[in-house]
């Protein structure tokens, strides 16, 4: 912990002018060959980063680093799980078929809404093999890339808030998988349930990261910054913990209502912020209210499993 905490206390509070995407990721990628622990990256992205959109990019990207662990560690990736609307595992129905005596794995389908979509280099598709005894979908995870015969990835308009991190559509028509790009384990209890607590604690500890940029740049008293830091130590602690314990994602709902009362202590302080920034944290600052009703009823959820003493 000793390097992230003399990066982020040390470093000159002056972040590079990131102009594009391209920019935000040769900068994330020099920071990957220092911080080998992705919420060290994480926050170091945010430190780094000129404004929320590519502290968020950072976080997300190192929340995926984190999860799949195999990826490749310069290639730019996306979580392929959002249909109609919903990332629910009954409204998957992108499907994988074949491989039954020896023949091609296919994969075919569509999500509706892919964070970095256009920008990625390796997809990390969630699909469904079919129905299980219950009638519940059988879902895995298939790592493809995205320039693959068959794959299409169109660009959505941009989001009124953080509109530097793009989103896609993505259509996937008879695309060919090899046995070893479908990951082991259940797509959903062992990576599409666990990621949303790791995007969280990934995604905040950037937006802490980059508030403590601002705050040690701008003035804010040492207190103030002392508390920025403080709450950042907690995320990384439960980024660092099994994400699939509902012990962790109960600690992590007090977590972040402590970030979220944490950010609002901070309004009095945005008017020593130079223009552009201010203007900018105005304008993203929504970013931190979306998934809130989704994340109110799985830490409910922890809840109920913590007190019916399971796990499951």
């Amino acid at each position: 912990m000793d390097e992230i905490l003399r990066f982020l206390l040390t470093t000159p509070p002056q972040p590079g002018t990131l102009g594009s995407l391209e920019e935000w990721w040769r900068q994330h990628l020099e920071l990957a060959s220092r911080f080998q622990s992705p919420v060290d990256l994480a926050l170091a992205g945010g430190f780094r980063a000129d404004r929320l959109g590519f502290a968020f990019a950072s976080g997300y990207h190192a929340a995926l680093r984190s999860l799949f662990t195999g990826m490749p560690k310069d290639h730019r990736a996306a979580l392929c799980a959002t249909e109609a609307g919903s990332a629910h595992p009954s409204a998957i129905q992108t499907r994988l078929i074949g491989g039954d005596g020896g023949g091609p794995l296919r994969l075919s389908g569509s999500k509706g809404f892919v964070t970095l979509g256009t920008a990625a280099d390796t997809l990390f598709v969630v699909a469904t093999e079919g129905l299980d005894e219950q009638g519940r979908n059988r879902l895995r995870v298939v790592m493809i890339d995205a320039h693959r015969e068959g794959v299409h990835l169109n660009v959505l308009p941009e989001t009124p808030f953080v509109p530097e991190v793009p989103h896609a559509e993505l259509q996937l028509t008879d695309v060919k998988v090899s046995p070893d790009e479908v990951l082991p384990g259940d797509g959903y209890t062992r990576y599409l349930k666990p990621f949303r607590t790791v995007e969280d604690c990934h995604v905040h500890a950037a937006l802490l990261g980059w508030l403590l940029q601002v705050g040690r740049r701008s003035g804010w008293p040492e207190r103030v910054q002392d508390e920025v830091l403080a709450v950042a130590v907690m995320i990384r602690g439960l980024a660092l913990a099994d994400p699939s314990s509902p012990a962790v994602h109960v600690a992590l709902g007090g977590a972040l209502d402590l970030c979220q009362r944490l950010v609002k202590s901070l309004e009095e302080w945005w008017p020593q912020v130079d223009a552009p920034t201010r203007e900018r944290w105005a304008r993203d600052k929504a970013l931190l209210g979306v998934a809130g009703k989704a994340r109110a009823k799985r830490r409910e959820a922890a809840r109920q499993r913590l007190e019916g003493g399971t796990n499951e």
